[in-house]
């Protein structure tokens, strides 16, 4: 299986949405842990690399 290609300040989504309705996440802290921050309310949630990997859905916005 081909491991999606992510990086910091990348727009993502997500297999699931935010209780808030908003499915837009953005990637701002990098590690062992991932920090995503919603796009929408603004809550952040701090996720092992391995599980952020199994729920991600998709990269929307490559950071530049």
């Amino acid at each position: 299986m081909e491991r999606k290609q992510f990086e910091l300040n990348d727009i993502v989504e997500m297999k699931k949405s935010h209780p808030c309705g908003e499915n837009r996440w953005k990637i701002i802290r990098m590690g062992m842990d991932i920090r995503i921050k919603c796009e929408g309310c603004g809550h952040s949630v701090m996720l092992p690399r391995k599980r952020f990997e199994q729920k991600l859905k998709k990269v929307l916005v490559n950071a530049e």
